[in-house]
């Protein structure tokens, strides 16, 4: 790859100025410390991966009853602003730009990461089949959550916006509110999951009322510049289907266009698995109902990624497993250097091994 590749262009998404289009997908590592506050280590493979155009770091619970995995970071405590605060001061000294995904799981939780061992919470009372994790990372079925009560979902809201302030606080380009992958406001947004009657229920303003009032409170705070969006309309994980995904996201993108965000980011999940959470339809026509930049990701490799830019279905392309696996992967990119195999046995917990000791690039080897 020439560093003439699209690839390589610089761009801004809203007030983010980015040095190239290679963006690191935000990837869930469980390697928080003690109350979930960012660690050294954390630091080293944020500051390591610094030369992404923009790194989106993993998904970051707003609230203690928003957590579902072991040792997943928070930014509701102090400390873990603190935490955060050295991670975005390497990623800066580095060159590199970072935005913090904004999560709360919903039901995908249990009981066991919940203040007092309650119920974790979601739009109706409905369980994901199968099995999850518990706290100690063992795998039992998944819990039959409570349903929230409507006058709850406000205060989840102010949430969403605190963490948004304390993202910036922690010194954070920017935020990127994760309704994607069958977590909470993924659960509202599909009707597979949102069996509610209120105004939280049924059409789809409804399903997305939620979601718009994240979007609004958060935009009111940082900023819409500031402020990026995820998505994910065929992801079937955690038990996730729509009756109609193309009436329901089309919808939804529609109505989030208007705020002019930093970008909206579509995950590809479950197009290779047509029909699993609904009707499938062609996730690139969403970008003729979206007048601002978008992300694409899913299994991008460079020439699909230029490819995807080139033909103007995206404006930047997130990498996730080959960034884990090739910290200069923008590097290796520009020299069509062979890149790292990632160690999939080392992708959620432990220490170093498989997170901060992938080798970098030389061409004497």
């Amino acid at each position: 790859m020439s560093n003439h590749s699209v690839l390589l262009h610089p761009i801004s998404l809203g007030q983010i100025e980015l040095a190239n289009r290679l963006v690191m997908a935000p990837l869930t590592r469980c390697r928080a410390g003690a109350g979930n506050v960012p660690t050294d280590l954390m630091v080293e493979y944020y500051r390591q991966r610094a030369t992404a155009g923009l790194i989106i770091s993993e998904a970051t619970q707003i609230v203690p009853e928003g957590q579902g995995y072991p040792n997943t970071p928070g930014i509701h405590s102090e400390a873990q602003i603190t935490g955060w605060r050295k991670v975005t001061d390497a990623v800066h000294a580095a060159g590199g730009k970072i935005v913090l995904q904004l999560w709360h799981v919903g039901r995908v939780s249990h009981s066991s990461f919940q203040p007092n061992h309650a119920l974790p919470v979601a739009p109706s009372a409905i369980a994901i089949p199968g099995e999850g994790r518990d706290a100690q990372f063992q795998k039992v079925p998944f819990e039959t959550p409570r349903a929230l009560d409507a006058a709850e979902i406000p205060g989840i809201v102010r949430a969403y916006e605190l963490a948004a302030h304390h993202a910036i606080a922690a010194g954070f380009d920017g935020v990127e509110i994760h309704a994607a992958n069958g977590y909470l406001l993924d659960q509202f947004l599909r009707d597979g999951s949102n069996h509610r009657t209120d105004l939280y229920g049924g059409s789809v303003g409804n399903r997305a009322r939620f979601l718009m009032d994240v979007v609004d409170a958060v935009t009111a705070t940082i900023g819409a510049d500031r402020t990026g969006l995820r998505i994910s309309p065929l992801q079937p994980a955690n038990g996730m289907s729509d009756s109609n995904p193309w009436a329901t996201f089309s919808q939804v993108v529609t109505a989030v266009d208007a705020y002019k965000l930093a970008y909206l980011h579509v995950a590809g999940m479950g197009v290779d698995q047509p029909g699993v959470a609904g009707p499938a339809f062609d996730l690139n026509a969403l970008r003729a109902l979206w007048s601002g930049k978008m992300m694409v990701n899913y299994r991008y490799d460079q020439a699909r990624a230029e490819a995807a830019i080139t033909e103007g279905h995206a404006d930047v392309v997130a990498f996730g497993i080959p960034f884990i696996a090739n910290p200069d992967l923008v590097n290796r990119f520009r020299l069509d250097a062979p890149l790292n195999e990632a160690d999939a046995n080392t992708f959620y917990g432990g220490a170093e091994k498989g997170y901060t000791d992938y080798p970098f690039f030389s061409a004497s080897h």
